[in-house]
This record gives C-alpha cells, sequence and structure tokens, in this order.
C-alpha cells in the first residue's frame, strides 16, 4: 500500500479518539479480541502492529486525526475510499467492523507497564550485552536459534505486547515458541524448541541448534516444557526495559 494515499484512507480510523459511541463503551472482552483478530488479518500488513507504520498516524499511541461518527468510521471501512489505496473490506460482517472500531479505541489507551519512553541504540546494547538475549535469539545472523527469531518481532506484535512477554515469560507463550522434552527409546534425553507435530512425527530445533525429527511411535515420553527465559524485572530496570522495547519494536527485518 502506498503509504501516502494509505495516510489520507486511513484518516477515518485515526479519528477513533473523538468518536466515543455508546454500543464501543459496552463492547466485551471478546468483542476487543475478535477486534484485534481483525486488525491482524487486515489492517496490521500496512498499518504494523502497532498501528504506526503510516506517517502522522499512530493507532497504538492515540495520535488520530479528524473525528467522525461510528457511521461515518464503518462506512470507510466497509467500502474503502475511492481513488486512493485504502481498499474495500466487503468480507468484514458488521460486527466485526464494530469490534474493530472497538479494538483500536482499547489499542490507543494501552500503554506498557513501564510508562517510559526507550531508546532503541540503548536497548541495542542491551540486547547484545546485559540483557544476555542473544544466547537464545537471533536478529539477522547475530544470535543463537534455539529460541524465536526476532528480525521481524516489531512487525509481529504490538509494543505493549513485546514488554509484558519481557516482564512475564509464562504468561504468553505462541504454539510455535513452545519447548519440548523427549526421551527416545534407547533412553536419551532430548530438548529444544518445537518447530512441529503431528500424530505421528515431532521436529524441534535442539539446544545445539540442530534440526531433529521424531517417530512418535519410537518415543518413550513427549512432553511441552516451560520456557527458560527469566523475567527482564530481574536483571534489568524499568528504563532498560523501556529501551529493549523501543529496539525489537524497530526490528522489522532486512
Amino acid at each position: 500500500m502506498h503509504r501516502h494515499a494509505a495516510a489520507l484512507a486511513f484518516c477515518a480510523l485515526a479519528s477513533l479518539a473523538g468518536a466515543r459511541a455508546a454500543s464501543a463503551q459496552h463492547s466485551t472482552a471478546y468483542d476487543v479480541q475478535d477486534g484485534a483478530r481483525t486488525f491482524a488479518s487486515t489492517c496490521a500488513n500496512c498499518h504494523g502492529p502497532d498501528g504506526n507504520l503510516i506517517p502522522g498516524i499512530d493507532l497504538g499511541h492515540g495520535q488520530f486525526r479528524r473525528p467522525l461518527t461510528d457511521r461515518e468510521l464503518e462506512n470507510i471501512i466497509e467500502n474503502g475510499i475511492p481513488n486512493t489505496a485504502m481498499p474495500p473490506s466487503p468480507l468484514l460482517a458488521e460486527e466485526q467492523v464494530q469490534r474493530l472500531i472497538a479494538f483500536l479505541r482499547g489499542n490507543a489507551l494501552a500503554r506498557p507497564p513501564t510508562g517510559k519512553s526507550g531508546d532503541p541504540a540503548r536497548g541495542k546494547t542491551l540486547f547484545e550485552g546485559k540483557g544476555e538475549c542473544t544466547d537464545c535469539h537471533r536478529i539477522g545472523t547475530l544470535g543463537s536459534r534455539t529460541g524465536p527469531d526476532l528480525t521481524r518481532i516489531g512487525l509481529q506484535r504490538r509494543a505493549v505486547d513485546i514488554e509484558k512477554s519481557l516482564l512475564d515469560p509464562t504468561g504468553e507463550i505462541q504454539a510455535s515458541n513452545r519447548l519440548v522434552r523427549l526421551v527416545t527409546a534407547d533412553g536419551k534425553e532430548v530438548k529444544g524448541r518445537l518447530l512441529n507435530h503431528d500424530t505421528y512425527t515431532v521436529q524441534l530445533i535442539d539446544w545445539d541448534e540442530h534440526l531433529r525429527s521424531f517417530n512418535k511411535a519410537d518415543l518413550r515420553e513427549f512432553a511441552f516444557e516451560d520456557t527458560p527465559m527469566p523475567s527482564a524485572k530481574k536483571k534489568l530496570s524499568s528504563q532498560q526495559i523501556a529501551d529493549l522495547v523501543a529496539y525489537l519494536s524497530s526490528l522489522r527485518g532486512p
């Protein structure tokens, strides 16, 4: 999507701070979660997970434009804006559009727990040094593959969610990042990050960064393990955590 056109196209959604309809005020937790899913699949590709990739618009921090009514917003989301890069969304039901608006409003109110502004340069230094993040994680060609690759984490997760994961690593673990422990038929123990598993096989990357594949029928044990990642609160100050979040949020691939 052309950024200039997208910025013009999304001025409707950027008005969310001023529009506070009663329907949105009574949104449930499910409504907001469903709106988050819609945002991720429909909007984040151009606007980013934090909604700040379009110049002049930051949907994650309440930086909006002129206020519009909910009905005007719904019309723009559903029908797009002619002669711009803002496309229509004919597959979205009216309820989905309303939930999307509810999510964007709630997203604008969400703030990282530290409440501090971070510096990406300092965060990079922490990532590669005191934070010891490269022991498990990889960015580009630097670091280990035993943990999730973070090269594009800024496109994949919101800053507030990145910080939550740093503060409470066990709180939310994505399915693709789970750790497993296996015991083979000859009694050997293997641990690593799960890549895939189905009814018959399991694939993982072990602590030596080797890709391994096993037939489940040949295993004595197969179980999920808790993440070994410690909370950043044990090692970093609140300002350092904010710096690290700022750096990770800036990572959008090569």
